[in-house]
């Protein structure tokens, strides 16, 4: 999404969350981006596929818990894109280290540059950036801002918390 060789092909429609505005950036129907409260320069207003707005939804009340929308990545370096992809690896409701993520990466001890390849996510949420956690428990950074990355942990916990309580409910009936 930073080459601007690609921003005419793009379109982007605003998302009201309970995290902010998300600006979801397209190409044709495939995610290309998502940006937190900031709308991307260079890329035009557009209508965002009814798959991907659905999506979104499910996941922000709860319902979905891995997105199964076609995405494009555009930019980035080839390592940049294996962090990026891994993430996918990381289920809901739970956190890895960046230690973790440079090891599954095939680069241990490369948290540093793990770390620099999740500033440059351009699908957070949808590759779960937010699961990524210090070695000793901190949250670390994250770019849109930390305050996001933690509302995003806990509603995930609340969710599987919920849905928890509930599968024992049940089968305790």
């Amino acid at each position: 999404m930073r080459d601007s060789g690609y921003a005419m092909s793009f379109s982007c429609e605003p998302f009201h969350s309970p995290v902010g505005i998300l600006h979801i950036s397209f190409k044709g129907k495939s995610l290309a981006g998502i940006s937190i409260n900031e709308r991307p320069p260079g890329i035009k207003l557009g209508r965002t596929p009814k798959e991907i707005t659905r999506q979104i939804r499910a996941y922000f009340n709860g319902s979905l818990r891995e997105f199964t929308l076609p995405f494009v990545l555009d930019a980035g370096t080839e390592f940049e894109k294996r962090v990026w992809l891994a993430l996918k690896e990381i289920p809901y409701g739970q956190t890895r280290t960046y230690k973790w993520l440079s090891e599954i990466v095939g680069r241990p001890g490369a948290s540093r540059a793990v770390g620099q390849a999740l500033s440059k996510n351009p699908l957070p949420i949808i590759l779960p950036c937010h699961r990524v956690i210090e070695s000793g428990g901190r949250l670390g950074g994250y770019s849109p801002d930390v305050n996001i990355k933690r509302r995003l942990l806990e509603m995930e916990y609340y969710h599987s918390a919920r849905a928890d309580s509930t599968l024992r409910d049940s089968l305790s009936s």
